[in-house]
């Protein structure tokens, strides 16, 4: 995979997606988890966490939650907040590959959220990822994902975009644009990210994100390999509408077989 998440991104990561609403999104979790398990859940493993966006939240709703990322850049982010939050959740973070990390734990659920699946390219990653959550929880545990989906993806097609977000000093600006390769279900998407403080650039970076998009059958069977069924393809965040070629995000549960 290629590498991502720079300590100058990283940095940047929470004022980027500061209008990403995590609140509403763990809540969604939460009705997947009382909609479709099978047993109360208690503990849960979040697979590429990240900054902590999910993580955090869901651990400070009463989980016992474990986080687990490759950036050290991201990973550092993420024990900030936890080191300065006023009261102390069940929550802990450790550096791993999701595709080869190993713990001596149990889970009650799996999450891998923000794409995370996307950023498995080829298929023995994509297994080799499904296949670690599958090895971290119960018989009847819940998997849920996010992802592109590929006909809304094909349909719509990326553009160039930008966004400038207000910092307390100055601002970001960032400019992503993006090209596919249908042969692989890949959208490479360039960033460009500058960091200004009044009018003068304090700090400048760009990445290339290798993103994966996916269709309904090969997730089903991707799942299935990987010791999982698939019980449901929802839009994201709309989840109890199907899926079409509007929807660039799903959002999937599956269970463990």
């Amino acid at each position: 995979m290629n590498q991502t998440f720079g300590s100058t991104y990283a940095q940047a990561y929470d004022l980027l997606y500061l209008d990403k609403d995590y609140t509403a999104e763990c809540d969604l979790i939460e009705n997947v988890f009382h909609r479709y398990s099978d047993k109360p859940i208690s503990r849960v493993l979040d697979l590429g966490c990240g900054t902590g966006n999910h993580a955090f939240p869901l651990a400070s709703r009463g989980y016992e939650v474990v986080g687990i990322e490759r950036s050290e850049s991201m990973l550092a982010q993420a024990h900030n907040k936890l080191a300065h939050a006023p009261t102390k959740p069940k929550l802990s973070y450790c550096a791993g590959d999701i595709r080869s990390v190993k713990l001596e734990s149990e889970f009650d659920a799996a999450l891998m959220m923000f794409a995370v699946l996307g950023y498995q390219l080829e298929n023995k990653d994509v297994l080799a990822a499904l296949k670690t959550a599958r090895q971290h929880v119960r018989t009847g545990a819940l998997f849920i994902y996010d992802v592109w989906y590929g006909p809304a993806v094909l349909h719509q097609r990326p553009s160039e975009r930008s966004r400038v977000i207000p910092t307390a000093d100055g601002k970001i600006l960032r400019i992503a644009s993006g090209q596919l390769d249908a042969s692989r279900h890949l959208c490479s998407v360039h960033y460009n990210l500058w960091q200004m403080s009044a009018k003068r650039i304090v700090s400048e970076t760009e990445e290339t994100h290798l993103m994966r998009y996916f269709f309904p059958l090969e997730l089903h069977l991707l799942l299935e390999c990987a010791g999982f069924s698939s019980l449901r393809l929802g839009a994201f965040p709309e989840f109890d509408r199907d899926p079409d070629e509007t929807t660039w995000n799903i959002l999937g549960v599956g269970r463990a077989s």
